[in-house]
């Protein structure tokens, strides 16, 4: 089939202007399966040589996606990853199987090298991509694109049913990507997230260039790319981060306890390959830290702690989580009962303390209350300053916090010597990119003033 009737037929509205309103587009098509039909997953050394040769024939961008296990297994691992090129078929290559095959991710890279990988909500999958050995040469979001342009939904199949009049058959995105073998339907639904990503790229990106934001998206790629390929950090008390964990407060014996459950259940997690909250959740080592049980009966009286986590999502999940019950089964309750007696018999001078200060000062609170009640003066300036965002993204047809990160603008407006301050500077400090600088800093310097 020519380019331009395949492209026709795959867009389904090609006289329509891309970016037009909703409400006047004609009613989508539902695409309930790739043109290619639902193509099988590669798990040996041989199919991953062939997948490599046939995308290294075809030219263009790179549509590629990721399916993790997030919520049944520990970690974020890719259980499986979808290419698509040009015309050549879509490829489901499981990668902890071509792994253990053997397989170098070099020989991909090589494959691919110059592409432009095409990827929806690129900070989800980059990590995991990076974490595999990929390193694509450039990159097009089509969700950053979708917010950047100001559209109201921006999953995918919202986004391929605006610009292409096409929605897609989604119903898999909670699934156990671990799981071997992949269902039919779940093949099918890995493979549509990259069959119109090429398509669509192409009509982001003359919207891109209608409402003149192409050299915007291009500077937030490159940061994506380069900011967000790698994992972030750990935070120094990653248990601090439970949910719920304000409502210990002052407690320190509570906090100890609650560090001491998260750490146990992050150790038997990382060792049983589950994930930790199927094995005891946030809102049961909180119960336990305010009980603080220390004899069997209080134990008891704690049910969540005495029996295996059920997850009740409804159909299809149920069944899956279900796997993990032998797993689940192999924790008894007296592990979690052991731990907290440990932390309850905590010397005074083990216990947690507050979270230390933050050294720089410069990173204002997110609370409004406190700058409302403490510091009305910089509230003034904030609601300024943020004003200022509006009437720009108003003008610009562009979201706020696409213009510019929220804590940003807390940070600028955190100073008692505005007038000291030199906002285009300071917003590059911080991380803005060149043309949220440059279309931003000289109003928002009159604003702060």
């Amino acid at each position: 089939m020519e380019d331009s009737a395949r492209r026709q037929d795959m867009t389904g509205r090609q006289e329509e202007r891309p970016g037009q309103g909703e409400s006047d587009a004609e009613p989508a098509r539902l695409l309930a399966e790739p043109r290619g039909g639902v193509p099988p997953v590669i798990d040996d050394a041989q199919g991953f040589a062939r997948a490599c040769r046939e995308l290294s024939q075809e030219r263009g961008p790179l549509a590629a996606d990721a399916e993790r296990a997030s919520g049944f297994r520990y970690g974020h691992d890719d259980y499986l990853v979808q290419f698509k090129r040009g015309s050549s078929d879509i490829f489901l290559l499981d990668p902890q199987a071509l792994n253990r095959a053997g397989c170098d991710w070099d020989d991909f890279n090589r494959a691919v090298d110059g592409a432009q990988w095409i990827i929806h909500d690129s900070p989800q999958d980059l990590p995991g991509f990076h974490d595999l050995g990929m390193k694509p040469s450039s990159l097009f979001d089509t969700e950053l694109t979708a917010r950047m342009l100001n559209l109201r939904h921006f999953g995918l199949s919202a986004v391929t049913e605006h610009f292409l009049g096409l929605s897609l058959a989604k119903e898999h995105s909670a699934a156990d990507w671990s799981h071997r073998p992949l269902p039919r339907d779940w093949r099918n639904y890995a493979a549509l997230d990259v069959e119109l990503l090429v398509p669509l790229r192409e009509r982001m990106l003359l919207e891109l260039e209608r409402q003149g934001k192409e050299e915007w998206a291009r500077q937030e790629f490159v940061w994506l790319l380069d900011k967000r390929s790698q994992r972030k950090p750990r935070p120094e008390q990653p248990w601090r981060h439970l949910s719920q964990i304000s409502t210990l407060r002052k407690d320190r014996r509570g906090l100890a306890v609650a560090r001491a459950l998260w750490t146990k259940r992050e150790e038997l997690g990382r060792e049983y390959d589950i994930a930790p909250s199927l094995l005891l959740t946030d809102r049961s080592i909180i119960a336990a830290a305010q009980a603080k049980p220390r004899n069997a009966a209080q134990f008891r009286a704690i049910r969540s702690l005495n029996e295996r986590v059920r997850i009740h999502a409804g159909g299809e999940q149920d069944r899956m989580f279900e796997r993990y019950a032998p797993i689940q089964r192999k924790v008894r309750p007296t592990v979690w009962r052991e731990t907290i007696l440990e932390a309850l018999d905590l010397p005074a001078d083990e216990l947690p303390v507050g979270p230390k200060p933050q050294a720089d000062q410069s990173n204002a609170p997110k609370s409004m209350q406190v700058w409302r009640q403490r510091h009305p003066e910089r509230m003034a300036r904030l609601e300024a300053a943020r004003k200022t965002v509006a009437r720009i993204g108003q003008e610009t047809n562009t979201p706020v916090d696409v213009l510019i990160k929220p804590k940003y603008l807390r940070n600028l407006c955190w100073t008692d010597e505005p007038g000291k301050r030199d906002v285009a500077d300071f917003l590059e400090e911080q991380g803005a990119r060149p043309w949220q600088v440059s279309l931003l800093s000289e109003s928002l310097s009159r604003a702060i003033m």
